[in-house]
């Protein structure tokens, strides 16, 4: 529990640094209810990305065909919406639910087939995430041609664009997307059971659990999760493509790790990771709003991870210390 608190407490802490900092540099700019709306239309598609990282990283894994199952996702639900159906009854509702059916089918099915290279045929999960993030990108590339598939209906530009009593679209997904996700880690017995194999899979086995089914299902919702991230993505980019949001890859982890997650497995909550996505969004919004380059954003924000990394060294140091004292 210290161990948890701490990291999020630097966190937090960093986080009022980076507001206070953002602020005192941009002025109004950063603080205005447009900067903060604008960070809300951005962040979600990454955030829930990173969830989809976050679960598989728990069990000491890692799923690297994330952007290439969200892209394919993507493509499925735009080809239902521009060439399954004639234009006039594309902007249905019927039309619209079909295709989100359709994009978290073929996500889930991904997700499916990873859990079973790593559940079931003890392939490493770096290996064979790999392997599938190649195929699907290949097959992504082959179904589109390598063009854009663009003109989606208006309904379906909703998700990513409007908001509900000013509050984004896309940040209420997220917000949903991170409940549920806090919910089935901390309230659940599979939450447990991903935690501990993370932790000690030898002694997960030997209380009962079907390792292999757990591992099955983290990657099946992991896939699911890439799913929904892509309808976010694709709404605001109003296309899909079989390369977009390939530089979120290592973001999801960058995020994931500032925020807690334990590259080995068995330690990290949502609520460290939220925190982080908002760090580095606020960098990057301010950083934007002064001018800096993105290349300095992403050097800034690999010296943010590096700094929190140390001061939790830090702190975890002089707590044991006071323990054995």
């Amino acid at each position: 529990m210290l161990r948890r608190f701490s990291h999020l407490s630097v966190l937090l802490v960093f986080m009022v640094i980076v507001i206070a900092l953002m602020g005192l540099l941009n002025g109004k700019n950063f603080l205005s209810i447009g900067n903060f709306q604008s960070m809300a239309y951005q962040m979600p598609e990454l955030g829930i990305l990173t969830l989809a990282m976050m679960i598989t990283m728990l069990t000491s894994g890692i799923n690297l065909s994330i952007i290439a199952s969200a892209n394919l996702a993507g493509i499925m639900m735009a080809m239902v919406l521009t060439r399954a159906f004639p234009p006039e009854s594309a902007n249905s509702f019927g039309v619209i639910l079909l295709a989100m059916l359709v994009g978290l089918l073929t996500s889930a099915v991904i997700g499916a087939l990873n859990g079973v290279l790593i559940a079931y045929l003890d392939i490493s999960p770096i290996l064979a995430t790999l392997g599938t993030m190649i195929m699907i990108s290949g097959f992504a590339v082959v179904l589109t041609e390598g063009y854009v598939i663009s003109g989606l209906p208006e309904n379906w530009r909703i998700i990513g664009n409007n908001a509900v009593l000013g509050i984004p679209i896309p940040i209420i997904i997220f917000a949903a997307c991170a409940g549920f996700m806090a919910l089935l880690l901390n309230r659940t017995p599979f939450g447990k059971q991903v935690y501990l194999i993370g932790s000690n899979p030898t002694a997960c086995t030997f209380s009962g659990v079907n390792n292999r089914a757990v591992l099955f299902y983290t990657y099946m919702i992991s896939g699911i999760f890439s799913g929904i991230a892509s309808m976010v993505m694709i709404s605001r980019f109003n296309s899909a493509k079989a390369d977009y949001g390939e530089s979120y890859l290592l973001l999801t982890i960058l995020s994931a790790v500032l925020g807690g997650v334990d590259a080995a497995g068995g330690f990290g909550k949502v609520s460290g990771v939220v925190v982080s996505l908002i760090i580095l969004q606020m960098i990057s919004s301010g950083l934007n709003l002064l001018g800096i380059s993105n290349f300095f954003t992403l050097a800034l924000w690999g010296i943010v991870l590096i700094l929190v990394m140390v001061i939790k060294y830090l702190i975890d140091s002089y707590v044991q210390k006071r323990q054995l004292a």
